[in-house]
C-alpha cells in the first residue's frame, strides 16, 4: 500500500518563517516568565499560544503530501470466478447456494465495484473449472465444471501474463480445490492474489465417502480389504447404511452405523474374497437409513447438500496367473505330496517339480549290460537318443508338471532364459553339491535382479547341513549359517508366532487372535529342526519353536533380497501337521497356499502396466506406463507396445494407443490418455518384438469419477485461500468489502505507477479547518488569561 510521504519543498519563505517563529516563541516565553505561576492553567495557555504560532509558521513554508499510485488504465487486473459444479452447494443457514451468491456479486446492482475497477485498470474477466476460460459477461456462469483446478489456473495466469503489467487477481471461489496434493502449490511467478471466500465456515448437511483405499493380502479368508471414511455433518442421532456392491449392482455386504455427534467421521472396512482374477470393480454407497415417518416429514432443511459424494467406485487388481513355482527336492517326500494337494484347485499357482530319486554315482562303481552307458534305472523307457539317457555320474531326476518334454530336460536350469520363466523357487532337502557354482549364482540373480521368490525348507540336506554356507544361495537366505547354536532335544516343542508374525496376514490362519492362539496350542510336535545362526539385518522372524523355555529358535524367517524376497522354513517335518486330524490337514493346506501366494505376490512379469491419474493437471489425463523386459529380464528397447482401452461407464468407448519409448529410461514406454467420460476403464498392453511375435501382455484399470472428486470436500476452504494470498503478497477480501477494495485498489503497489503531489493544506479542504483551529487556539489562550487575571 502506497501511503505517501510528508515533504517540505524549497521556498524563499523558509528562513523568514523560521526567524519569525523563533522571535515569537522567544517573546512568548519571556511574557509568560513575567506572569505569576498558576500551575496547570498556566501551562495549557502557553501550549495553545505556541501551537497556534507553530501552525502559522508551517503555513508560510507550504508543506506538501506526495506519493505514487497505479497509473490509470496502464495496469491489468483480473477477476476470476469459480464455475465448477461445487458452487451449487447451499451452506447451512443460507437461502441461496454459493453460485447464486457469486452471481449476485458479479452481475446486476451488486456489481458496481466492477465499474470502479474498470475506471482505473484494464479489467479482464475469467471463469475457471479444470482450466481458465475468458468471458465478457459473468451472467453466463453455469456452474457445470467437473473440477476446481485452482493451482493449475494460477500457474496458467502466471505464465500467460508474464512480463505484463498485472496488478493482481481477484479470485472468487469456495476454495474446494481438486488439484491439491501432498505438497502445496508452487506459486512462483504468480501475481498478488486477492481471494474472495464464497461460502461460510459452517459445514453443510452432508454424508460423504472419503479416503477410500484398497489393500490386498494373501490371507485366504479375506484377501481384499476395502476401507473408507464416512464423514457426516448435521446427522447426529441418525443412522447411516453403507453398502458394497459389485457389477451389476449386487450387494456384497452392508453395514449400519449410528451417528452420535455432529461432524463425526467413522472408518469402515469390508473384507471379501473375489471369485475371479484380473481387474475387478466395486462400488461403495452410503445413505441415511430412514423410516417411513422420516420420508413423510422431510423438509428442505433436512435435505442433504449433495449426493454426488455418496458413492465411490474402487478397482481391485487380482492379477492373472498362472504363477509358476519350481520345486526342487533331494528325495521324494511327504512335503511335496501335501504341497501339490494344497494347490490342486488353485488355478493361479502351477507347481513344477524336479525330484532327485538317486544321487550321482561314479561310473566305475556300477555297470549294466556290456556296452551300456546309460543308467539301468531307466532301462525300458523310450529313450532313443543314447546321449540323452541319464548317466551313472549324473543324478536320477524325475520331472513333474512340466509344460513340455523339453522343460527341465537337463535338470536344474543353467541359463537365465530358462530360470527366469519361473516366479519362485523352493529348495527342499537338497544339498549344495547338486548345483554348480554358476547355477547357484544364477539363482541368486533370479531373486536379486529378476525379483523372484525363494524358499528353503528344512531337512537333513538343507541349510548348513547341505553345505550352503559361503555359497551364492547362502547369501540369499535370511539367516547366517555359521556359529550355529546348540539346539536341545525337545520334549514338547511348540510353534509360536512372533510380534512381527502376528502382523503378517499370510502367516495367520484365523481372523481373530484368540482363535489363532488356540490353533497354535493344538499344533503337532515337530521332530526335525535345522540349526541356523543369527538373523541377518533386515530379516523378520515370523515364527519360532521352543520347549516351554525362554529360549526361542527360528522356525520361519523372511527378508527382502534385492528386487525379490526370500524365506527360510527350518522345520523339516511339516507334513506331521496334516497327519493328526482332518481339520489340521485343511489348516496345513491353507498355510501352504498363503505361503506360496506371499512368495509370488510382487514378482514382476516381462511386461508390467501402470496407470497414473494426474488429478492436478488439466482434464486429469492418465499416464499409461509399460515396462518391457527381455528373456533375461533386462530392459528391452526394441519392442512395439499397443494399448487397448475400454470403458464400461454410461458412455462406452474403445480406443487403441501406441506407447512411445521414454528416452530417460530404457525399457519404459508411455502413452497419455485423456478420458472424456466418467466410468470404469480397463487397459490392456500387448507387446510384440521386431518380428511381430507377441512377447507378453498386461492388464490394469482405473476409475474416473470427476464429480465425486469435485464434491469430496464441500466445506469452504478458507485456510487454503489464506495461504495462497499470504504466499503471493495478497490478502483475503470479504464479500461485503468489495466496494472499498475497488476504491482503494489504485493505491496499491502496481507495475506501472505515477507520482502525485498535493499541498498538505489542500487535502480534502483542510485549509479553512486549519485556520479555524488556529483561531480557536488563540481564543482559548486569551480566555484562560482573562479567566485567571493574567496580564
Amino acid at each position: 500500500m502506497l501511503l505517501g510521504s510528508f515533504v517540505i519543498p524549497a521556498s524563499s519563505w523558509i528562513w523568514p518563517a523560521v526567524l519569525a517563529f523563533v522571535a515569537v516563541v522567544t517573546l512568548l516565553v519571556w511574557s509568560y516568565r513575567r506572569s505569576p505561576e498558576l500551575g496547570v492553567i498556566h501551562g495549557i495557555a502557553f501550549f495553545l499560544r505556541f501551537l497556534g504560532v507553530l501552525i502559522l509558521a508551517l503555513c508560510l513554508i507550504e508543506p506538501v503530501w506526495s506519493g505514487r499510485r497505479a497509473k490509470s488504465g496502464a495496469n491489468l487486473f483480473l477477476v476470476v470466478a469459480d464455475n465448477s459444479n461445487g458452487m451449487t452447494i447451499r451452506d447451512r443457514g443460507e437461502k441461496r447456494n454459493r453460485g447464486e451468491i457469486l452471481h449476485t456479486a458479479l452481475h446486476g446492482k451488486g456489481a458496481c465495484w466492477l465499474d470502479a475497477l474498470a475506471d482505473n485498470f484494464q479489467l479482464r474477466q475469467y471463469t475457471f473449472d479444470s482450466r481458465l476460460h475468458r468471458t465478457t459477461d459473468f451472467a453466463k456462469l453455469s456452474f457445470d465444471g467437473t473440477s476446481s483446478a485452482i493451482g493449475e489456473v494460477l500457474r496458467t495466469i502466471g505464465q500467460r501474463y508474464r512480463d505484463r503489467p498485472l496488478a493482481g487477481v481477484l479470485l472468487m471461489t469456495d476454495g474446494c480445490a481438486t488439484d491439491i496434493g501432498e505438497q502445496f502449490y508452487d506459486l512462483s511467478g504468480v501475481p498478488p492474489i486477492y481471494p474472495v471466500v464464497i461460502g461460510n465456515s459452517k459445514s453443510p448437511k452432508d454424508i460423504s465417502l472419503t479416503n477410500v483405499t484398497v489393500s490386498q493380502t494373501v490371507f485366504e479368508d479375506a484377501p481384499v480389504t476395502i476401507q473408507a471414511d464416512v464423514e457426516t455433518s448435521g446427522y447426529d442421532g441418525k443412522s447411516i447404511i453403507v453398502e458394497l456392491l459389485e457389477s451389476p449392482g449386487r450387494v456384497v455386504e452392508s453395514q449400519t452405523r449410528n451417528i452420535h455427534k455432529n461432524n463425526e467421521k467413522q472408518t469402515l472396512r469390508f473384507r471379501l474374497r473375489p471369485d475371479r482374477s484380473g481387474v475387478l470393480f466395486y462400488r461403495l454407497r452410503v445413505a441415511e437409513k430412514v423410516s417411513q415417518d422420516d420420508v413423510t416429514n422431510k423438509t428442505e432443511e433436512s435435505t442433504e447438500a449433495t449426493q454426488a459424494n455418496n458413492q465411490r467406485s474402487v478397482i481391485v487388481d487380482r492379477g492373472k496367473g498362472p504363477y509358476r513355482i519350481l520345486y526342487v527336492t533331494g528325495r521324494p517326500n511327504w512335503e511335496y505330496k501335501f504341497l501339490r494337494r494344497a494347490i490342486s484347485e488353485d488355478e493361479q499357482i502351477h507347481l513344477v517339480g524336479l525330484l532327485r530319486v538317486a544321487k550321482r554315482e561314479p561310473k566305475y562303481d556300477w555297470r549294466g549290460r556290456p556296452g551300456e552307458q546309460g543308467n539301468p534305472l531307466y532301462r525300458g523307457f523310450d529313450n532313443k537318443d543314447e546321449e540323452q539317457k541319464e548317466q551313472y555320474d549324473q543324478p536320477v531326476l524325475v520331472r513333474l508338471g512340466t509344460r513340455d518334454e523339453t522343460e527341465l530336460r537337463d535338470g536344474f536350469p543353467k541359463t537365465a532364459e530358462e530360470l527366469f520363466n519361473y516366479h519362485a523357487v523352493i529348495l527342499d532337502d537338497i544339498d549344495a553339491e547338486f548345483f554348480s557354482h554358476d547355477q547357484m549364482e544364477l539363482l541368486r540373480r533370479f531373486v536379486a535382479e529378476r525379483g523372484g521368490g525363494f524358499l528353503m525348507l528344512g531337512g537333513k540336506d538343507s541349510f548348513q547341513q547341505g553345505q550352503f554356507h559361503r555359497t551364492p544361495i547362502g547369501r540369499i537366505l535370511p539367516v547366517h549359517l555359521d556359529r550355529l547354536p546348540d539346539v536341545p532335544k525337545f520334549s514338547h516343542p511348540q510353534l509360536k508366532l512372533t510380534r512381527e508374525g502376528w502382523l503378517q496376514p499370510w502367516a495367520r490362519l484365523r481372523d481373530n487372535e484368540p482363535s489363532e492362539k488356540e490353533r497354535l496350542e493344538t499344533m503337532p510336535e515337530f521332530c526335525v529342526l535345522n540349526r541356523v545362526g543369527s538373523i541377518k539385518t533386515g530379516a523378520l522372524i515370523v515364527a519360532t519353536i521352543s520347549d516351554n523355555s525362554p529360549e526361542q529358535y527360528p522356525a520361519l524367517v523372511v527378508q527382502r533380497y534385492g528386487n525379490g524376497r526370500a524365506g527360510a522354513l527350518t522345520i523339516g517335518d511339516l507334513w506331521r501337521w496334516g497327519m493328526k486330524k482332518p481339520e489340521m490337514h485343511d489348516d496345513m493346506d491353507t498355510f501352504w497356499r498363503q505361503m506360496l501366494r506371499w512368495l509370488v505376490a510382487d514378482v514382476p512379469h516381462r511386461v508390467t502396466l501402470q496407470a497414473v491419474q494426474q488429478h492436478d493437471r488439466v482434464n486429469q489425463p492418465i499416464i499409461v506406463r509399460v515396462r518391457v523386459r527381455d528373456k533375461d529380464f533386462e530392459p528391452m528397447e526394441e519392442a512395439s507396445v499397443a494399448i487397448h482401452i475400454e470403458t464400461s461407464g454410461t458412455e462406452q468407448e474403445k480406443i487403441q494407443l501406441n506407447a512411445e519409448p521414454v528416452l530417460s529410461e530404457t525399457g519404459l514406454f508411455e502413452a497419455v490418455y485423456v478420458p472424456r467420460y466418467d466410468g470404469n476403464y480397463v487397459a490392456k498392453a500387448v507387446v510384440t518384438d521386431n518380428e511381430g511375435l507377441k512377447i507378453d501382455e498386461a492388464e490394469t484399470g482405473w476409475v474416473v469419477d470427476r464429480e465425486a472428486h469435485e464434491f469430496s470436500s464441500i466445506k469452504a476452504n478458507r485456510p487454503l485461500l489464506e495461504a495462497i494470498a499470504r504466499q503471493t503478497g495478497g490478502r483475503v477480501i470479504e464479500l461485503d468489502a468489495l466496494d472499498n477494495f475497488a476504491r482503494n485498489l489504485p493505491r496499491i503497489e502496481a507495475p506501472i505507477s505515477e507520482a502525485w503531489i498535493k499541498p498538505l493544506w489542500d487535502l480534502r479542504g483542510m485549509l479553512p479547518a486549519i485556520f479555524t483551529f488556529v483561531l480557536l487556539c488563540f481564543i482559548g489562550e486569551w480566555a484562560l488569561r482573562r479567566w485567571k487575571g493574567m496580564p
